[in-house]
């Protein structure tokens, strides 16, 4: 999987998931603005969102997480629970339309898929969001250190691999390289 890179594919991708269903736009905004995994985005709770930060404890490195919900982002979860005014504080906050519990990892995957159908994008999935929010991170502040921390990552080396940005590196030193 693959950030989103260009600023403009970001905000026509947000648009198309937007203009289908809120809840998966949602999702995903949450996710490039958060970093987190998939895995830990959909058993949150609207409770979970109440606050000016998310507190979890992280499902596959069981370290516990605080993060800072912005005020951008704010607003949009606002937006989302007013449209959805029938959740309560119990409330899955990306419920399965089944009810009861969230949707899952697979299904997100699906939906996020088909939006990336849509527009002709390739290699895009659930991993996408972390990986386009820690792209994002790097190209505003050039902080890997502190990039690496909120990724819990073990080195810089593995972050900037994870984000894409060695391979970045790499093509635009060849695409210009001639002998």
């Amino acid at each position: 999987m693959q950030p989103i890179r260009d600023l403009e594919v970001l905000e026509e991708f947000k648009r198309q998931l937007k203009a289908w269903d809120w809840r998966n736009w949602m999702m995903f905004v949450f996710g490039i603005n958060t970093g987190l995994r998939v895995s830990d985005i959909l058993p949150l709770k609207v409770r979970d969102v109440e606050k000016d930060y998310v507190n979890l404890r992280e499902k596959k490195t069981r370290k516990t997480r605080r993060i800072l919900i912005n005020d951008e982002l704010r607003a949009d979860l606002n937006s989302y629970l007013e449209y959805f005014d029938w959740l309560t504080p119990d409330s899955y906050l990306f419920e399965s339309q089944k009810g009861g519990r969230p949707i899952s990892t697979v299904q997100a995957y699906r939906i996020l898929r088909l939006v990336a159908d849509v527009m002709g994008l390739e290699s895009i999935g659930t991993h996408t969001m972390r990986k386009t929010f820690g792209y994002h991170f790097y190209k505003r502040t050039k902080d890997i250190a502190t990039l690496q921390t909120i990724l819990n990552h073990s080195s810089a080396r593995v972050t900037m691999r994870y984000i894409g940005i060695v391979q970045d590196t790499i093509d635009g030193y060849m695409k210009d390289f001639k002998l």
